[in-house]
């Protein structure tokens, strides 16, 4: 009598254990930040669930949860320009997945692995051929922020369609090939050069114009010292200039030769006359 009332308590507790069990397990809680898709026998139900206790069907049932805040992920990519140059790049992709995608998207790609690996990988590399394709690699590499615009337009066009919102992306790394590596050394060591050579020109030019003004200011002043070297001037400079002395012979043939007076003996003579 005993033994079967244990095992007929056993037998309750057991079966108070399975309802808690089915009944803990047909609620399902959606954190914020979260989306989850309800999938009965394998099957993907329409409509997504949002945050929130959710009820699902014990044991037929299975709820994927897919987390919708932003991801980040950095995504190689490589084209050829219009100039036919190769351009390497990496980007770093800012996203979220739509809630209100998640059903299709579980549909359709599964996990956020594969999200990443079959649509934002292969049509960040799409993207990037339509950006270079449109300007020339050094056009790329100096009007970066118009390059970065155009790929932004284009992947997001291309990832709206699978349920994925492009919210920000950069250029992590911009590189190109070795060739144009050096046609771009060479280029700047060439404008350098031509730099030089116009500062040389310009600077033998003034130097040549400076020279050719003193000229001109020295031929003025002789023209304007010539106009007032008169007669009358050159009489006056010669007497301010005469020492006091006359010369003891005038010229010519006949040379007369001139008395000697100084003023002292001329003073002197005057004394003498005086009665």
């Amino acid at each position: 009598m005993d033994e079967q009332l244990n095992l007929r308590s056993l037998l309750a507790l057991a079966l108070v254990g399975l309802v808690v069990l089915i009944g803990l397990n047909s609620f399902v809680i959606i954190n914020p930040g979260e989306a989850g898709v309800l999938s009965l026998l394998g099957k993907a139900r329409d409509g997504a669930l949002l945050e929130g206790v959710h009820f699902k069907p014990p044991l037929i049932a299975k709820v994927d949860v897919y987390d919708v805040t932003v991801q980040k992920f950095e995504v190689p990519a490589q084209s050829s320009t219009k100039d036919l140059q190769q351009l390497e790049a990496s980007f770093a992709i800012n996203f979220r997945l739509d809630p209100m995608e998640v059903v299709t998207i579980r549909r359709t790609q599964g996990t956020l692995q594969n999200i990443v690996a079959k649509i934002i990988a292969p049509q960040t590399q799409e993207s990037f051929k339509v950006a270079a394709a449109r300007r020339t690699v050094e056009e790329a590499i100096t009007k970066r922020e118009e390059l970065k615009q155009d790929f932004d337009e284009a992947l997001g066009t291309r990832l709206d369609k699978y349920g994925i919102i492009v919210l920000d992306t950069s250029v992590v790394d911009l590189n190109f090939s070795a060739e144009f590596s050096r046609a771009v050394e060479e280029k700047q060591i060439a404008e350098q050069r031509a730099q030089r050579a116009v500062y040389v020109a310009r600077e033998a030019e003034q130097e040549a114009e400076a020279t050719i003004n003193r000229a001109k200011g020295q031929a003025e002043a002789q023209r304007l010292l010539r106009e007032t070297l008169t007669a009358e001037l050159l009489q006056k400079q010669a007497i301010e200039k005469w020492d006091g002395k006359f010369p003891q012979v005038l010229g010519g043939n006949g040379a007369v030769p001139f008395l000697n007076l100084d003023a002292a003996s001329l003073n002197g003579g005057a004394r003498s006359l005086k009665p």
